[in-house]
């Protein structure tokens, strides 16, 4: 009896990764530029789940649902296949643990993905989209311009999109075709009880023993992970970050006629694969080392200090030092983009999220030199900053003077005049706020230059230089 049921478990697995295998074969026909991507994930049968998934290492799949789609909905097996690979390739399962509702972000993750397939023109994922997709679709891409799971996550936390339980339902049953069950949704480091047991005899193929998620959306908590598959989950991670990349060069290189085809695919992929680098990070960089007034605790030395109190009375042997040398901001050019193109409501966030970096803690010396400059295809208005309270001033009532078209080089060559004529003894930094619809300058600064954009809003950054940073607020 026991050989019959390990014979029936090794036929029904091998038939999953049969239809597996032939449908990775189709998909690799017609859609080519994926050829490694679709090689990147193994096959795992796994009877904790009703139906398919991935942990981003192996394809989880349920034997008999596989066979039943491989029969019934051959394009619906296809689409799931992608639909799983995409989530890899955006790395959707990484993510999930640092979002607060489990629920919310696998709905996110699921739109997103699905309204990427509904823009591809591949008859072996193809489908026909309903009305009530197109209708969200509209409506998202309307406030959001590019679809991302932080994006429509924050967007339906918002109370005023708060979703009705019967809608988050209907979405639900619209958009998700896999089981997100084996995503890692717990920190490391948080306590599990179940983490401490060991796995079950019945769950060898599925060490996680994770509960089928795809009829029941309340969150669960995960199971036990084995330590060696976290492992390689977890080393699997930078993999898809280079299969992402690589993705997008392939698609760079295809001709016209297959890109016509790949439709959001390859902006998602840009957008996605851009280097967002820290904004508080990045202002780190205009710092310098210098001498200010205050006591240096750090080289204080108590011991002396004590001997002579104790010997000679009121006495210290040693005063404090008077002055510490410390790293902070003592110039930066501020460049704001104040053409017809920029809407002054996103100027404010810009410099609101500034300030709010800048005047936090000790960021400046007490001697200070900012300069603001508000340009459009000329420069506007110049305002020098010399203290905390002149930024906080500024920050808080702009009203940008402008409103025609887009240069910036005339900042730049501003920048260069104030230099020469010795307004500036150590720049070490421009940053410039824009939302990229401009001429940009060819030269390279000998500077650091950055062009910051507000992430939510509709912007061009294609067209940065390459000697240039683009940071992202």
């Amino acid at each position: 009896m026991a050989d019959r049921d390990v014979s029936l478990r090794e036929n029904l697995e091998q038939t999953g990764k049969s239809v597996l295998g032939a449908s990775r074969t189709e998909l690799y026909i017609d859609m080519r530029f994926m050829a490694s991507s679709l090689s990147s994930l193994g096959y795992e049968m796994d009877l904790s789940t009703t139906s398919i998934g991935t942990d981003a290492v192996n394809i989880r799949f349920n034997p008999t649902y596989v066979l039943r789609l491989f029969v019934e909905e051959p394009g619906k097996l296809n689409r799931t296949y992608v639909h799983m690979l995409l989530h890899c390739i955006f790395k959707h399962m990484y993510y999930s643990k640092t979002y607060e509702d489990v629920r919310l972000y696998d709905l996110c993750a699921d739109i997103v993905v699905e309204s990427i397939l509904d823009s591809l023109d591949y008859q072996c994922i193809y489908r026909v989209t309903s009305d009530y997709r197109d209708r969200w679709y509209a409506l998202l891409e309307k406030d959001l311009k590019v679809l991302t799971v932080q994006k429509l996550y924050r967007y339906f936390s918002d109370p005023a999109n708060e979703l009705e339980e019967r809608e988050y339902e209907k979405l639900e049953r619209e958009f998700k075709l896999d089981d997100h069950s084996f995503w890692l949704r717990l920190p490391e480091d948080e306590p599990d009880q179940e983490k401490d047991k060991p796995p079950l005899d019945d769950d060898m193929d599925s060490p996680e023993g994770k509960p089928d998620d795809t009829q029941d959306n309340t969150p669960k908590k995960e199971k036990y992970i084995n330590p060696r598959r976290l492992k390689q989950i977890e080393r699997k991670e930078k993999d898809w970050d280079k299969e992402a990349k690589r993705l997008q060069t392939e698609i760079e290189t295809i001709g016209k006629n297959a890109s016509d085809r790949l439709g959001k695919l390859d902006w998602v992929l840009k957008f996605e694969n851009t280097s967002r680098t820290d904004y508080r990070e990045f202002l780190r960089r205009f710092k310098v080392l210098r001498e200010e007034g205050g006591i240096d605790m750090d080289s204080f030395d108590y011991g002396m200090y004590s001997f002579g109190l104790d010997h000679y009375g009121n006495m210290p042997l040693i005063e404090e030092n008077e002055f510490r040398e410390v790293k902070k901001i003592q110039e930066l050019v501020i460049a704001i983009d104040t053409s017809a193109s920029c809407k002054e409501t996103t100027v404010q966030q810009f410099l609101n999220e500034t300030a709010a970096l800048l005047l936090t803690g000790d960021s400046f010396f007490q001697r200070i030199k900012i300069v603001i400059i508000e340009c459009d295809d000329q420069v506007q208005r110049i305002e020098n900053i010399t203290s905390v309270d002149d930024m906080k001033k500024y920050s808080e009532g702009i009203h940008v003077e402008g409103g025609y078209g887009t240069d910036f080089r005339p900042v730049f060559e501003k920048v260069e005049e104030l230099r020469k004529r010795g307004d500036f003894e150590n720049l070490k930094g421009l940053i410039y706020f824009t939302d990229g619809y401009g001429t940009f300058p060819e030269t390279p600064t000998g500077y650091d230059t950055a062009f910051v954009f507000v992430e939510d809003s509709d912007y061009e950054d294609e067209n940065v230089p390459d000697w240039a940073y683009k940071l992202y607020v």
